[in-house]
C-alpha cells in the first residue's frame, strides 16, 4: 500500500504510532499487499491486452483523454510492482530489514532498500494522482474544443514535474539533517505527509467540480447541435456522467481509508502514552483500516480499469499483428462485440460512407466520443436513433 508511514518507518527513532502500525501482524500484511498487488496486477494487464475475436481497426485520430487513462494504469501496474517487490523482501529477509531499527548501524543498505521502495511506490501512485486530475481538466477542455494531443506534452511536465519535487521534497524534510535523526518532533513529519497527500485531496476536491462542469458542457453541446435535447441525448449525457461518478467512487474507495487511518494516528501521536486503555477502540480502529489500505490501495489499477472501460472479457489474443493501440481506438466501423479496452467508441457504428457536413458538427461529435462511456450496446441504440446522426 502507499502511505507516508513507509517513508517514517525507516527512521530508527520513529514515533509511537509508525511503531504500532507497522509491528502489527508485520507478515499477515505483507501477504495481504503481496496477494492484493499480485490480483490487480493480472486483472489490469489482462484488461489493456486485445481480445480475441476482434477485426483490426483503423484509427482516425488519437485522444489525449485516451493516452492519459493508459498512463494512469502504467503508474499503478508500476506502483504495484514496487509494493510486491517491497513485501517480498520484508517477508524473504527478516533480518536485513530488522537492521533499519539500528540507530548509526553501519549497514546502509537496510535503509537504502527502505527508503528507496518507499519513494518509488510514493511517485508512482502520486503522479498517477496527478494524471487523474489532468484527466479531468483536459475533459473539460476537450468539451471545450481547447485541448488535444498537443497538450500532453504540458501534462507531462506538470504530472512528472511536481510528481518528482514534492517527492523529494517530502523526503529531504523527512531525513534532515540525517536519516539517524528524522523524526524528532512533527515539524519534520508534517511536511512530508502534506506533499504526500496534497495531490490526494485535490483529486478529491477539484475533480468533481471539473466532471460536473464537463457534464453541463455536453449537455449545451448536445442541445446545441439540433436546438432540442431529445431522450437520446440526454441518455448519452447521463452515461458521460456515470463514468465520471464510477472514477470518484473507485478512488473514494481506495484512498478514504487513508484519510482515516491518517488522521487516527496523527491523533494517537498527540497523547502522552497510546497505550492507554481509553486509546484502545482508537488503536484497533487504526489498525483495522491500516490492513484495509494493503486491500484497496493495489485494487486500484483494476477497479480503475473497469470504470474506464469496462469488462473486457477473458478471450486474450496474443498472436503479434499490426493494429491500432486499443486505448486509443476511436473507430469508424460497425464491428461485433467490443473486446478492446477502448473508452472512446461512441461513433463505432456508424458508416463509413457517413460523412459530417461540417468542420464545426466533426469537432463537436469527436469531443463527445472522447467522454462517452465504453458500452457497445448502448452506444449503438444512442447512435442509430440519435438526431445528432441523422442524415450523415
Amino acid at each position: 500500500m502507499a502511505s507516508p508511514r513507509l517513508e517514517t518507518y525507516c527512521c530508527p527513532n520513529r514515533d509511537a504510532a509508525t511503531q504500532l502500525v507497522m509491528n502489527f501482524q508485520p507478515e499477515v500484511f505483507c501477504g495481504v499487499c503481496i496477494g492484493s498487488a499480485s490480483i490487480s496486477l493480472l486483472l489490469t494487464i489482462l484488461q489493456l491486452l486485445p481480445k480475441k475475436g476482434q477485426s483490426p481497426r483503423k484509427m482516425p485520430k488519437a485522444s489525449s483523454s485516451s493516452t492519459i487513462l493508459l498512463l494512469i494504469s502504467i503508474c499503478d501496474i508500476l506502483g504495484g510492482l514496487g509494493m510486491i517487490f517491497r513485501s517480498s523482501v520484508w517477508l524473504g529477509f527478516p533480518g536485513f530489514i530488522a537492521n533499519i531499527s539500528v540507530a548509526n548501524g553501519t549497514d546502509v543498505w537496510p535503509s537504502a532498500f527502505c527508503v528507496g521502495s518507499a519513494m518509488w511506490i510514493q511517485l508512482l501512485y502520486s503522479a498517477g494522482f496527478w494524471w487523474l486530475f489532468c484527466y479531468a481538466v483536459d475533459s473539460y477542455l476537450v468539451v471545450r474544443r481547447s485541448a488535444g494531443l498537443s497538450t500532453i506534452v504540458l501534462y507531462h511536465m506538470m504530472t512528472w514535474g511536481l510528481a518528482v519535487m514534492l517527492c523529494v521534497e517530502g523526503i529531504a524534510l523527512l531525513y534532515y539533517p540525517s536519516l539517524s535523526s528524522c523524526e524528532n518532533g512533527l515539524e519534520h513529519a508534517i511536511p512530508h505527509y502534506i506533499t504526500t497527500y496534497a495531490p490526494l485531496l485535490l483529486v478529491l476536491v477539484a475533480n468533481p467540480i471539473l466532471f460536473r462542469r464537463t457534464v453541463s458542457a455536453v449537455a449545451s453541446l448536445l442541445k446545441g447541435r439540433q436546438g432540442i435535447y431529445t431522450e437520446n441525448e440526454r441518455r448519452l449525457g447521463t452515461e458521460i456522467q456515470m463514468r465520471f461518478f464510477k472514477i470518484m467512487l473507485v478512488f473514494v474507495i481506495c484512498w478514504s481509508s487513508n484519510i482515516i487511518n491518517e488522521t487516527l494516528l496523527f491523533y494517537l501521536e498527540l497523547q502522552p502514552d497510546i497505550n492507554e486503555m481509553p486509546l484502545k477502540n482508537l488503536r484497533s480502529a487504526a489498525l483495522i483500516t491500516w490492513i484495509i489500505m494493503g486491500v484497496l490501495n493495489p485494487m486500484q489499477g483494476f477497479l480503475f480499469t473497469l470504470a474506464f472501460y469496462g469488462w473486457t472479457g477473458w478471450r486474450v489474443d496474443l498472436k503479434w499483428r499490426k493494429r491500432e493501440i486499443p486505448w486509443e481506438s476511436m473507430s469508424s466501423s460497425t464491428v461485433g462485440e467490443n473486446a478492446y479496452p477502448s473508452p472512446v467508441n461512441y461513433q463505432s457504428n456508424i458508416h463509413d460512407s457517413k460523412k459530417i457536413s461540417t468542420t464545426d458538427s466533426q469537432q463537436t461529435d469527436e469531443a463527445i466520443s472522447m467522454l462517452s462511456e465504453a458500452n457497445t450496446s448502448s452506444d449503438e441504440r444512442l447512435t442509430r436513433s440519435s438526431p445528432i446522426y441523422q442524415g450523415w
